[in-house]
């Protein structure tokens, strides 16, 4: 019982779930953001749904519809969880830079002070 109540406290077992949680709410958030779009589009070009468009009896329509709703989901992924996480990532990861100085500069600088004093 021991192992598996490691197994189960385990921080990437935990991460794991609360991102399959968040991921499933963050898609029913951008399946309905999506459907939003297709029906401002569909009032635009006079059709909400191309799946029923068979230029010559092929299913293109079902192909644009699918195209559509992908790249309505990878703006929506981009814009606002790609980026703010690259912001808010070079954001935290400037404050440590800053914190701890490479041990390059803190030679050089070491030397800069040492030529200036000898002047």
């Amino acid at each position: 019982m021991k192992g598996f109540k490691d197994f189960v406290m385990r921080g990437n077992l935990v991460e794991l779930a609360v991102a399959f949680i968040i991921a499933g709410a963050f898609g029913t958030v951008v399946k309905t953001f999506t459907d939003l779009l297709m029906g401002i589009i569909g009032k635009a070009g006079g059709k909400p749904d191309f799946s029923t468009y068979k230029p010559g009896g092929l299913p293109v329509g079902i192909f644009l519809t699918a195209l559509v709703s992908f790249l309505i989901l990878a703006f929506v992924v981009y814009f606002f969880v790609v980026k703010p996480y690259e912001v808010a990532k070079a954001r935290y990861s400037k404050v440590e830079e800053d914190a701890a100085p490479d041990e390059n500069i803190v030679l050089l600088r070491e030397i800069r002070d040492s030529l200036r004093s000898r002047a």
